[in-house]
């Protein structure tokens, strides 16, 4: 018996550490005082974060820029410690709703989202529909460098964006739109949709070169709601598809419906032209919220559901809405699938696999008791961030949160080896919330992952390296001005030019194949780095 609670004590300690095993380094407030809505955050190789989503507020609070219209794209760029680099504001008349935002081989950054604006201020294109697809290319420095307005003659949605190996993009997103009518009288229309609408919305799927044009498109439907959420190219140059459809077989959905809603996932080649398609779901309504590949080729999916254990939903929910993970083979047969179960409510919007293999899961969460922690809030959401292993096993699990509503849209490894949650908070300052600036800000929290020694930043660093052809010299440490050289292995000077920021575009596509050295000189120090060029 002495031996049993011995264990049973070791057991329950050891569960307590590990559901505990995070410290809030930091939280960081920014907004105006209207509503500001955080719909995406990426890291950037500056060991920094790049935010994105929708402003409504003017200048005000840490909001540098007036509102344009109704809702605005608004962007943040920011260091480490969550310290402001740039910000920027692009905005029509009407309402615009950032949504996506990803880095680019050049070091600059892609912006996708939805508009209903006609031409004024930052928009440069009618709107077409109803709403349009509003895509915009910033440089490293947050810079236009161009936008594309891309739509039919109704609604478009567009949620998910992903640059390809050949330097160009992959939209992925829902119309409701039919053929463009000049299209369909054989005419030219540059930006228009050359399909037929299948049912009520439909994927579609927008292929564009390096400056943005079309290369092909791809529409796919049943006869009812198909709404494709995530997108991402896979390691064979083709695609795979994440959405929800409630749609039976029908058009081009070729499987039963579940339930009210289910997983509609399709795998598309390198031209678009489907591979295959599978549908999950069980009896009642499951929501799909992301989608991606995985190391082992597979493909790993998260979503929400309120099925019981029905159709290919083989885990039951606990009680209401419950996070429902899926893993998928290469070819989208299930290998395990669990439910997760936080509280009254669990809404998943992030899912993604880290490098050993593990994967982060972040949503929020209704609840009375989150964890081991006791909410204050009665049927008020918080964030929640829960890590399992590589078969779907739970980790840990924690919770952050204010006395508000707190909705968290992305959680996302930090190079150093912490992690990164970020969202949109209505809470007042109160738990761990420390600040407010409106009614609703970007809230972003900076965890310490206490059982994973910090990484060391490096002082010059290229990153990708080789170089593809572009690569980007992040300097890690601050500095005011300097210059950059590149040298061949022979030491002749091939270019230099003046520095201000801490990340540098370098493109190497006129110099042939062979090794380069970058040597970045600046009024607090001086270092250098070995850059691989390869073929173009």
């Amino acid at each position: 018996m002495l031996i049993r609670c011995f264990l049973l004590t070791q057991s329950l300690f050891l569960f307590c550490t590990t559901m505990q095993a995070q410290d809030v380094l930091w939280e960081k407030s920014y907004g105006g005082k209207h509503a500001d809505y955080l719909f995406d955050v990426e890291p950037t190789a500056d060991y920094g974060f790049i935010l994105a989503g929708s402003s409504l507020s003017e200048k005000s609070g840490n909001k540098t820029s007036d509102n344009q219209g109704d809702l605005d794209y608004w962007v943040w760029k920011m260091d480490e410690q969550g310290e402001l680099n740039w910000q920027k504001s692009f905005g029509g008349p009407g309402a615009d709703m950032l949504y996506s935002i990803r880095n680019t081989i050049d070091g600059g950054f892609i912006l996708a989202g939805t508009s209903d604006s006609g031409i004024g201020l930052h928009k440069k294109d009618s709107c077409r529909g109803r709403e349009d697809f509003w895509i915009i290319k910033l440089n490293a420095k947050g810079h236009e460098e161009w936008q594309k307005t891309i739509g039919g003659i109704g609604q478009e949605l567009l949620k998910s964006i992903a640059q390809t190996t050949d330097g160009g993009y992959i939209l992925g997103g829902s119309s409701a739109s039919d053929i463009s009518p000049i299209i369909a009288k054989g005419g030219n229309d540059k930006y228009g949709k050359s399909e037929v609408n299948r049912g009520n919305m439909d994927y579609w799927v927008v292929k564009l070169d390096e400056r943005g044009e079309i290369k092909w498109q791809k529409t796919f439907g049943g006869i009812y709601s198909d709404v494709l959420e995530s997108i991402e190219q896979t390691k064979d140059g083709g695609y795979i598809l994440g959405g929800s459809s409630n749609s039976p077989s029908s058009q081009d959905k070729a499987n039963e419906s579940y339930g009210a809603g289910d997983y509609w996932i399709i795998k598309l080649d390198k031209d678009g032209t489907v591979e295959w398609q599978k549908t999950l779901g069980g009896e009642h309504d499951d929501h799909l919220s992301c989608i991606s590949q995985t190391k082992d080729d597979g493909y790993i999916i998260g979503g929400n559901s309120i099925s019981s254990s029905s159709g290919n939903k083989s885990k039951p929910n606990s009680k209401g809405t419950d996070f429902w993970v899926v893993k998928l083979d290469n070819m989208g047969d299930i290998q395990w699938q669990e439910t997760y179960n936080t509280g009254s409510v669990d809404i998943l919007t992030s899912l993604i696999e880290n490098n050993d293999g593990t994967f982060l899961i972040g949503g929020y969460a209704q609840s009375e008791v989150i964890g081991l922690k006791k909410n204050d809030k009665k049927e008020i959401n918080d964030y929640i961030a829960l890590k399992i292993s590589a078969e779907g096993q739970e980790i840990w699990k924690e919770t952050v949160g204010s006395k508000g509503e707190d909705i968290l849209k992305k959680l996302i490894e930090t190079r150093d080896r912490g992690y990164l949650l970020a969202g949109t908070s209505q809470g007042e300052i109160s738990r761990d919330r420390n600040s407010s600036k409106g009614s609703n800000d970007f809230w972003v929290v900076k965890l310490k992952d206490k059982a994973k020694k910090e990484k060391r930043k490096t002082l010059l660093e290229a990153i990708p390296n080789p170089a593809k052809p572009f690569t980007n010299i992040i300097v890690g440490f601050d500095f005011t001005s300097g210059t950059l050289s590149l040298f061949d292995l022979s030491g002749r000077q091939l270019q230099t030019f003046e520095v201000d920021s801490r990340t540098i575009p370098l493109d190497l596509g006129a110099y042939p194949e062979g090794i380069y050295v970058v040597e970045v000189r600046t009024d607090k120090g001086t270092d250098s780095v070995k850059v691989m060029k390869g073929k173009n």
